[in-house]
């Protein structure tokens, strides 16, 4: 039978396209299905600010009006202009082990990106960088992170047959939690600390860390600002996500570095308790049962795994030693909940900086991600 491709019009199509994620990896223990609420929303254009400088379409794949595969079509005309190119990103991309479907898929977005004048097709890559980035080309045998995406094996061998090259490359890591902090971190941190004037601050209730929270996302984005595809979060999308994420961390795993003249943060340190196995049994849903999980993985004390989502410093605190500050901060804080180990989250193939950081705590180089792109 021939396939089909659908562009996703309705909420009930985009619902389905949400799902199929959910349907195609459902029984394999690596998956980390995100939420079904949260995945709508980031594809709103109603509700994601990212349209204020993105543009997309969303398609689906049938065979005899089974559904065999989904992709977004992303451009984001602020990369574009930064990083001086005319590309169209893949996204949310998920297909059966059927060339003509992933082949027909692709055709979709390609034929969309070039009538919009584009000249590049890049991916897996979301609207922004707190959206899920590459595509896992090792580690199948790892189970996911919230803030990652799962993928069969197959998917390299036929996006690479599709005629897409490697352009950059994620390593994550599994860390182990030392029982002490390292006599050289404290050092540096107690030098680091004297020198700048510097000083950890911490948080007993949300309503504290409210002053701080848009100065958290605008570290950000001066951090991240040379990174890969990076394109600077708005005002509005600062908002959006404050609203998002503030709420749902826990305070004493929020790590700040400030200046103590002026209360400027310059550094910037989030964990979390793993959500991968409590978002495993939600199945994709809060109700009536999933929040339980998550409040579980959150509060509880069998957690053992800790997920590190951003260790930021100003550019010009960079290479100074602040991060001693922070590592020092995230021992002391995680040491009482008896974590194990911590998934360090994508780290650039390049960014040797950030990876040599972990070689104190003996570090396992267990997934990579690879972000691909072909001339159109």
């Amino acid at each position: 039978m021939a396939i089909k491709i659908v562009e996703v019009n309705s909420k009930e199509q985009l619902k389905e396209f949400v799902k199929f994620n959910i349907e195609l990896y459902k029984g394999n223990p690596y998956h980390v299905p995100g939420l079904i609420s949260d995945e709508l929303m980031t594809l709103s254009k109603e509700q994601n600010p990212a349209f204020e400088f993105c543009e997309a379409k969303y398609f689906m794949a049938f065979e005899n009006d089974v559904p065999v595969g989904r992709i977004a079509g992303i451009i984001n005309h602020k990369a574009n202009k930064i990083w001086d190119h005319k590309s169209v990103r893949f996204s949310f991309v998920d297909f059966i082990d059927d060339h003509n479907v992933s082949s027909a898929l692709f055709k979709a977005v390609e034929n969309w990106g070039k009538g919009k004048g584009m000249n590049m097709m890049q991916g897996p890559l979301g609207f922004t960088d707190l959206d899920h980035e590459g595509l896992l080309v090792f580690g199948f045998d790892q189970l996911g992170t919230m803030a990652t995406a799962y993928s069969y094996p197959y998917y390299a061998d036929h996006i690479e047959k599709l005629g897409f090259k490697k352009e950059q490359d994620w390593h994550e890591f599994k860390i182990t939690v030392p029982k002490e902090v390292p006599e050289k971190f404290q050092r540096v941190a107690d030098i680091v600390s004297r020198k700048h004037g510097l000083k950890v601050k911490k948080f007993k209730k949300t309503k504290e860390i409210w002053p701080y929270a848009t100065k958290m996302f605008e570290l950000w984005n001066e951090a991240y600002k040379p990174l890969y595809e990076y394109s600077e979060l708005s005002p509005k999308q600062i908002e959006y996500y404050i609203k998002m994420y503030i709420p749902m961390l826990k305070l004493d795993l929020v790590t700040l570095v400030i200046r103590e003249e002026d209360d400027a943060i310059v550094g910037l340190g989030i964990t979390l308790p793993s959500m991968s196995k409590a978002l495993q049994k939600a199945k994709g849903k809060l109700f009536p049962t999933g929040w339980t999980y998550l409040l579980k993985a959150m509060y509880g004390k069998s957690n053992k795994i800790l997920d590190l989502y951003t260790i930021g410093v100003a550019p010009e605190y960079q290479n100074k030693g602040v991060n001693a500050l922070i590592f020092v901060d995230i021992i002391h804080a995680v040491q009482k909940y008896g974590f194990e180990y911590a998934e360090s989250n994508p780290e650039l193939e390049i960014n040797t900086k950030v990876q040599s950081q972990w070689e104190l705590f003996g570090p396992e180089h267990h997934k990579t991600r690879r972000a691909y792109v072909k001339n159109l």
